[in-house]
């Protein structure tokens, strides 16, 4: 853990965080922060998000994979797994 240091609240309700934690953390600018409040205590997490084109390349794999074993998805299938989705959550 390291020493604490003292940043001060803008106009705008701005932070910064000191450059030793920013380093030590990775944070870069644009890095998405989780912000938690209670009481007098301010807790920020570092949000790790999915690459967007490597969950999207991901997904188009499982379908190729999904076709080369199946064949392609039809219509009809679609169709009929919405029915089917919607008869079970009906019965919930």
């Amino acid at each position: 853990m390291s020493e604490p240091e003292i940043t001060t609240v803008s106009e705008k309700g701005q932070v910064v965080i000191p450059q030793a934690l920013r380093k030590k953390l990775g944070l870069k600018p644009k890095t998405r922060l989780l912000v938690y409040g209670d009481v007098d205590t301010i807790i920020m997490k570092k949000l790790y998000l999915p690459d967007i084109r490597e969950e999207w390349e991901r997904i188009r794999e499982i379908v190729r994979e999904r076709d080369e074993k199946f064949g392609p998805l039809k219509e009809e299938d679609v169709k009929n797994e919405v029915a089917t989705f919607r008869r079970e959550k009906v019965k919930r």
